[in-house]
């Protein structure tokens, strides 16, 4: 019997548009998490901090 990994959630990531799926970390936040990794929360430019502003209101 194989046990693989059940089904996760998946996101984009709003700086480089690649796709993620949820992890252990994110558990109590994952309505929030947008970016991928740190470099993409460090790369965002001025459009993803307008769409980060609307979502949050």
């Amino acid at each position: 019997m194989s046990h693989g990994k059940p089904q996760l959630p998946s996101r984009v990531c709003i700086v480089c548009r690649r796709s993620f799926n949820w992890r252990k970390k994110w558990k109590r936040d994952w309505d929030n998490v947008l970016y991928c990794s740190q470099g993409c929360r460090r790369n965002k430019k001025d459009t993803d901090l307008a769409l980060e502003i609307k979502k949050s209101e």
